[in-house]
């Protein structure tokens, strides 16, 4: 469909599961929109959308796409926008080099990425495709704060039918390690701009001054920080946790964001390849260098590029030998934690292990206790002080907790998630210094060679307008709220002065507390013990790991959580909860043509939409829409229809079927809109007359291998017959 005009609804062209999940309802949403004449049409700022539209000048004409992110970009910043936003990828430099030659291999003809630059083209595409890495996407269109919690549908179905958390054990082994010296939060400073201002960074070395970035903008009332991490320090403690952990008899774990953190972190991931593989670097580090190895990019593409080379291979098993147990990605695949960096994401796995019981899998594909790294303490507290809780008292109980909403400050490229423009592995020892148009120095720090120096920011309209979504979000629940800010730590101290006044100007400075994150984790997990809610407001990055690391406690996942982006000019994105986009299950569906995806997710956003666009264009129709859509949301978890996770048994599209079905009968049932009602009484009909015939169909495409034309740009007639393989099904809905 061309992209010509602005559709009522934006609905994301995304990656992987949540993709080849929209092949399969989007024609059930537009059949059902069309009825109240709300147009639905999708943006592709997927991983190969992004790359295709970066590399105009590489494809024919017939080839080209349109840079869809950019004018979404633009969308989010008009008070008309309305954009359902499903998980994309946030591409780790290996995800990106297998979309490249998948591409490669479907005809386009780009650039290889480069490694290692050397010429001025090669330099100009790293350049481009370093645009497309990590949080690419979100920073874009993040034009409003965050407010997520689980929808009441959802909550009341997770304590109706608590699912299976592992027991914890009082004498359990499992610990958080993190530095707490030579890091990005021991070194932070933050100040806040009293006026408009340029600024410029600068390194300062024996040889003289190296710009390292000019042109940067902030408007008055800024907060900006600058930190770094000292390579030194992190070698040091990455080594003697090895020993340490070895010493212990538990499972070694690396928890990153090498997504997100799409500069700093990678760095970080190299130097723990590098440590856990010292005895090898420092033997063949040359030769493997020559050979292209690079330790950011994981253990997986080294022991690629080392295959041909037996005695090296030998010095890494020698090595591995004599290391602790790694914990697993896929322990029948012998795939560890530091193959990929983009496979262990920490928001995902310090939840995913909490809620079993400090378990993580072994190379023996058993569950053994762990020690899990986490080298800046910035956050490391959080998952601390909740491994601290859980020895303490057991378990938490789904069906008596309470919840955690949040309310998260993420908009105009907000904090760390902002700073990759501003963040550099400092090539030689000196001073980096942030230097003000007039001359004033906004920070300094004393750097070595290897260093990872880092500025982030977050605008005054933003923070103002964090604040005030938590005093609305308070007074509309009642619930106890706690600002998760540290008193002691630079940046939050500078937001503190921000919160303050605007909480004592609104006389509600009484209804909010403020505490470290250590102390704001306890009182949120005791407050939710007892079965009453709380809502955390934070910062970006804990916004982030929060809602994945409560809804995974309280709901067994987090991709169930309604997320709903309250833009600033007035408009609307409403993303369909955490969760990723989940390569395993594009795995199984390859394998078995079974899709465990549950949308449940993308409903929660639609109802919202719909909803929103009620308000906003005083559409009594989409209003209608929008209830009926909660009834069938509702009805998916009343009567069981999510998808199973085995062959076989019912999957993603099964679980479609029921949403339209419930969806047309809870349209035929209302009574605020006659028309609606008579023509989705003959759809519900049928949906219901058809039942065998529909869940027969589906069945029958289970089983055998699907081909899908392509894994990160799928072919789109195979991915319709795939995930479409009800011709009953279809008939009825169009």
């Amino acid at each position: 469909m061309a992209n010509t005009s602005t559709p009522d609804i934006v609905y994301t062209k995304v990656d992987e599961a949540p993709e080849l999940a929209s092949a399969s309802l989007l024609p059930i949403i537009r059949r059902f929109a069309s009825a109240a004449g709300i147009s639905v049409d999708t943006r592709d700022i997927s991983l190969a959308g992004r790359i295709l539209a970066a590399f105009p000048d590489h494809l024919t004409e017939d080839q080209r796409v349109a840079d869809d992110l950019a004018k979404l970009g633009e969308l989010v910043k008009t008070p008309g926008a309305n954009v359902i936003k499903l998980p994309n990828v946030s591409a780790s430099e290996p995800q990106l080099v297998a979309a490249i030659k998948e591409l490669q291999g479907q005809g386009y003809a780009l650039p290889d990425y480069p490694y290692d630059a050397k010429t001025e083209d090669e330099k100009a595409a790293r350049a481009r495709y370093n645009t497309l890495k990590g949080s690419a996407v979100n920073p874009v269109l993040r034009e409003g704060n965050s407010d997520r919690r689980a929808a009441a549908a959802v909550k009341s179905f997770a304590q109706n039918n608590p699912h299976r958390m592992g027991d914890w054990s009082r004498d359990s082994k499992t610990r958080v390690a993190t530095m707490g010296a030579g890091d990005f939060f021991a070194n932070e400073k933050s100040a806040t701009l009293p006026k408009d201002s340029g600024a410029k960074i600068v390194l300062e070395t024996a040889g003289g001054e190296t710009v390292l970035k000019d042109g940067l903008s902030y408007p008055a009332g800024t907060v900006v920080d600058a930190t770094y991490m000292s390579a030194k320090a992190l070698d040091a403690f990455l080594a003697e946790e090895i020993e340490k952990t070895k010493s212990e008899g538990i499972l070694f774990s690396l928890h990153m964001k090498a997504t997100m953190m799409k500069v700093s972190d990678p760095i970080i991931f190299g130097h723990a390849v590098r440590q856990f593989l010292a005895p090898v670097f420092e033997q063949y580090g040359d030769e493997m260098k020559s050979l292209g190895v690079s330790p950011n990019a994981g253990l997986g593409d080294l022991l690629e590029r080392v295959k041909d080379k037996p005695e090296i291979l030998k010095a890494i098993d020698a090595c591995m030998a004599d290391r602790p147990a790694m914990y697993m990605v896929n322990s029948d695949r012998g795939i560890t934690n530091l193959h990929v960096p983009s496979d262990v994401i920490i928001d995902a796995s310090m939840p995913a292990l909490i809620r079993g019981g400090g378990k993580g899998w072994g190379p023996d594909n058993k569950e053994h206790d762990a020690v899990c790294v986490i080298p800046d303490s910035s956050y490391a507290t959080v998952y601390d002080e909740a491994i601290s809780f859980f020895k303490a008292n057991g378990k938490l109980d789904p069906a008596t907790a309470g919840t955690v909403q949040n309310i998260g400050l993420m908009a105009q490229k907000a904090e760390e998630y902002g700073s990759h423009p501003t963040t550099f592995e400092i090539p030689e020892g000196g001073t980096v210094r942030m230097v003000l148009d007039d001359g004033t120095v906004l920070h300094e720090h004393s750097v070595a060679a290897g260093d990872i120096w880092r500025s982030a920011s977050a605008r005054k309209a933003p923070i103002e307008d964090w604040v005030n979504l938590a005093i609305a979000r308070q007074k509309a629940t009642g619930y106890r709220a706690i600002f998760w800010l540290d008193e002691s730590r630079a940046h939050d101290a500078e937001l503190i002065s921000y919160v303050k006044p605007i909480l004592e100007s609104a006389g509600v400075a009484d209804k909010f507390e403020i505490m470290a994150p250590r102390e704001a984790t306890r009182a949120s997990l005791e407050t939710i013990t007892k079965g009453e809610n709380t809502i955390a407001i934070t910062g970006n990055v804990l916004r982030d790991y929060l809602t994945d690391l409560f809804p995974i406690l309280e709901l067994a996942t987090s991709a169930k959580m309604l997320s709903i982006v309250k833009l600033m000019n007035g408009g609307g994105l409403f993303e369909t909860g955490a969760g990723g986009s989940a390569p395993k299950h594009v795995q199984q569906l390859q394998e078995e043509n079974h899709l465990r995806w549950d949308s449940l997710g993308e409903f929660c956003a639609l109802g919202e939409s719909l909803k929103f666009l009620a308000e906003t264009h005083d559409n009594a129709r989409a209003r209608v829409l929008g209830e009926a859509v909660e009834a069938a949301t509702q009805g998916i978890l009343d009567h069981g229809r999510s998808p199973s996770r085995k062959v076989g048994e019912p999957d993603n599209r099964d679980s479609h079927y029921w949403f339209a079905r419930y969806w047309a009968e809870a349209l035929a049932a209302q009574s605020d809109d006659a028309a609606l009602a008579e023509e989705f009484g003959p759809v519900a009909t049928a949906l219901a007359e058809n039942e065998t015939k529909i869940i027969g169909e589906l069945a029958a495409a289970q089983g055998s291998p699907a081909d899908i034309g392509g894994y990160y740009k799928p072919d789109a007639e195979k991915l319709a017959a795939v995930m479409r393989p009800s011709v009953t099904l279809n008939a009825i809905i169009g």
